[in-house]
C-alpha cells in the first residue's frame, strides 16, 4: 500500500464498514501520521464522497448517514474468492429457494471485475472439477433462513407454520438453538414448546415464521450438529439393525458418521445400532468396513451378507 490512491481507497473501505473512526487510530491503520489521514479525507470529499468530519482533540471521521456506497472494490484474490465460495455453495446445495440468486449474483460480479480478470476467472469456473457429490438441494426460502439465524444469534423464540412429510400443517413456537447444513439440506434444531423437548425440523418445510416475543438460553453443551445427525439417524426406516464390530471405538468414530447410527463401546468390540430401508445396502457397508463383525439383529441380514459375498466371488472368478 506504497501509492498514496491505494491508501485514499484504504481509508474509503474503512469508513464503508460504518460507525465514526478516531484520527489516530486511521493514521495507525494505514501507516501514515495524522496530517496525511485529514489530506486522504479531503480527497474523499472532492471525489464528492460525503465524508464527516468530528472536531475536537479527539476528531474523526465518518461516512455520512443513508449514504449509498459505491460499486464494490474487490483485489484479485477477493474476486476469485467470491467467485469460487459461489460455485461451491451452488454444488453443494447450499442456496434458497431463489434458485437464480447465485447465478445473478456471479453475473453482476464478473460485470464489475475488469475485463481480464473475468476472463480468467471465467476460465477457472469452466476448467475446474471438485470431487465428491453434486447435491440435490431442498432449499429454504430467504426470509426463513434470515429469521431463524438472526433468532438464533440473539435467542429469542420463533413463530413457525410447520408441514410434516405426510402434509400435517400446524403452529409451532420455537427456541432455535442452531442451523446445520446436511447432504443438501437445511436444520434448525431447538425447544420445542409443545412437546417442551429439543426437536429438528427441515427449514424447506416452513412456509411462514415470525419473530416471537421472549428469550431463551441455550443448555449447557448442546451440540446443533450433533442433535441434528443423532435425529436423523434414528429415523423410522423398515429394519432395525445391530452389528457387533470386532475393532475399537476409536477407529469406528473415524470411520462411522454420526449420521449412519450410534457406536457404543462393549466387551468385546463396539455396537454399531442403525436403522436400514433395504438391508442389501446395510450388507455393503458392513463389507465395505473391513472389519470382522457379529450380525445381532436382524437375522435377515445374515441372508443378505451370505447373497453379498457369493456375488463377490462370482465376480472374481469371472474370466480365469
Amino acid at each position: 500500500m506504497a501509492r498514496p490512491t491505494a491508501r485514499v481507497l484504504a481509508l474509503l473501505e474503512i469508513l464503508q464498514s460504518g460507525g465514526a473512526f478516531n484520527v489516530g487510530d486511521l493514521a495507525c491503520r494505514l501507516d501514515v501520521d495524522e496530517r496525511t489521514v485529514r489530506r486522504y479525507a479531503t480527497h474523499l470529499l472532492d471525489l464528492g464522497i460525503p465524508v464527516e468530519a468530528r472536531r475536537g482533540r479527539y476528531g474523526g471521521y465518518r461516512l455520512a448517514p443513508g449514504y449509498k456506497l459505491p460499486p464494490l472494490m474487490l483485489t484479485d484474490d477477493e474476486a476469485v474468492a467470491i467467485a469460487l465460495g459461489l460455485a461451491a455453495g451452488r454444488r453443494a446445495g447450499m442456496v434458497t429457494a431463489d434458485h437464480a440468486a447465485t447465478q445473478s449474483a456471479t453475473a453482476k460480479l464478473r460485470r464489475v471485475l475488469p475485463a481480464a480478470l473475468a476472463r480468467r476467472i471465467d476460465a477457472l469456473l469452466i476448467t475446474m472439477d471438485v470431487t465428491g457429490p453434486v447435491r440435490q438441494p431442498t432449499p429454504p426460502g430467504t426470509e426463513v433462513l434470515l429469521v431463524l439465524a438472526e433468532a438464533a444469534r440473539h435467542r429469542h423464540p420463533v413463530q413457525l407454520t410447520y408441514t410434516t412429510w405426510h402434509g400435517h400443517s400446524s403452529e409451532r413456537c420455537l427456541d432455535p438453538y442452531g442451523l446445520v447444513f446436511h447432504n443438501g439440506r437445511w436444520y434448525v434444531t431447538g425447544r420445542d414448546h409443545a412437546s417442551g423437548s429439543a426437536r429438528t425440523f427441515r427449514l424447506d418445510r416452513i412456509s411462514a415464521i415470525r419473530a416471537a416475543e421472549g428469550a431463551f438460553e441455550v443448555p449447557a453443551g448442546f451440540d446443533p450438529t450433533g442433535h441434528v445427525l443423532a435425529g436423523l439417524a434414528s429415523v423410522p426406516y423398515a429394519h432395525d439393525v445391530s452389528v457387533l464390530l470386532h475393532t475399537s471405538l476409536a477407529q469406528a468414530r473415524r470411520r462411522i458418521p454420526p449420521s449412519v447410527g450410534t457406536v457404543t463401546e462393549v466387551a468385546n468390540g463396539v455396537r454399531l445400532t442403525t436403522r436400514a430401508e433395504h438391508l442389501d445396502g446395510a450388507a455393503q457397508m458392513l463389507a465395505g468396513l473391513g472389519w470382522p463383525f457379529t450380525i445381532e439383529r436382524p437375522a435377515e441380514l445374515r441372508d443378505e451378507v451370505r447373497a453379498l459375498a457369493a456375488r463377490l466371488l462370482t465376480h472374481a472368478d469371472a474370466g480365469e
